[in-house]
């Protein structure tokens, strides 16, 4: 006997919900103002170009101090003279890591990639315009 009740009341309300819906199937609605056509306004970039940081593609290459012996496929690497710690690593703008010694010899590492790179190195702190102001940075 309730439960008739309660059906009914609901089945009510599906209805005059069905109906309210029916109502608007217009789109735009009737009588409701325009909507204001969207103005191409130019938004102005969050940094000015002389204080972005340059790009992957913008500079030859990141390096970085490795000052502990540096330990590849489980053996310690060494240099042909001798060096096996206070490395510069080099990732070059074409994904290639090479090594330099303290002696300044250098050799490209394969077993080393970008991706070992970016997992070792910290944040850029520095931007130089040649190796040599670059190495001087980093005490070589």
């Amino acid at each position: 006997m309730f439960r008739r009740t309660r059906d009914r009341e609901f089945r009510d309300a599906q209805r005059a919900g069905q109906a309210l819906l029916a109502m608007h199937t217009e789109l735009p609605l009737p009588g409701a103002p325009a909507p204001a056509a969207p103005e191409a306004a130019e938004v102005p970039d969050f940094l000015p170009p002389e204080f972005r940081a340059p790009s992957r593609q913008d500079v030859s290459g990141l390096m970085m101090r490795w000052d502990l012996p540096l330990v590849i496929d489980g053996e310690v690497h060494a240099c042909h003279c001798g060096a096996y710690r206070n490395w510069v690593v080099f990732n070059m703008r074409d994904d290639s890591v090479w090594l330099r010694c303290p002696a300044g010899h250098e050799t490209k590492e394969e077993r080393l990639s970008t991706a070992w790179y970016n997992r070792n190195s910290g944040p850029v702190d520095h931007f130089h315009p040649n190796l040599e102001d670059g190495l001087r940075h980093l005490g070589h």
